[in-house]
């Protein structure tokens, strides 16, 4: 599996080439992304605009990475879905769990902000 890291100022953009993305591409993967859990810039966008289909231990294993970073107190933001794989996850009840954008740039706007939140409630903490 190939994935292109592109790191911004508050996230890495992090493309999985397709055509599609199978649980033991997801494991790989996982333990990838959760290595970015120690880095400075935690916060990952995942650009999945090559992925046609996704398999159902997949899908619960993006599920659990999000919740992975989010309990890490970093942003886990999917992007770029296409359709089928879309569907797929609203028709597996899995969409809604997921943090999902249209595009990278909303993607970013989501980071930014939950950045902003994260250190209003350290402040207040």
């Amino acid at each position: 599996m190939e994935v292109k890291t592109d790191t911004k100022e508050k996230f890495h953009a992090i493309t999985v080439s397709g055509p599609s993305l199978s649980a033991t591409m997801t494991d790989e993967l996982g333990d990838g992304l959760l290595s970015y859990l120690q880095n400075g810039v935690k916060n990952i966008v995942l650009i999945l605009k090559d992925i046609q289909s996704i398999d159902m231990a997949a899908a619960e294993k993006l599920v659990y990475i999000q919740q992975k970073f989010y309990e890490n107190s970093a942003s886990f933001v999917i992007c770029e879905m296409q359709k089928p794989v879309e569907d797929f996850l609203d028709q597996n009840e899995l969409l809604e769990m997921m943090n999902v954008t249209p595009t990278q740039s909303e993607a970013g706007d989501i980071v930014q902000m939950e950045e902003i939140e994260r250190e209003m409630l350290d402040e207040e903490g």
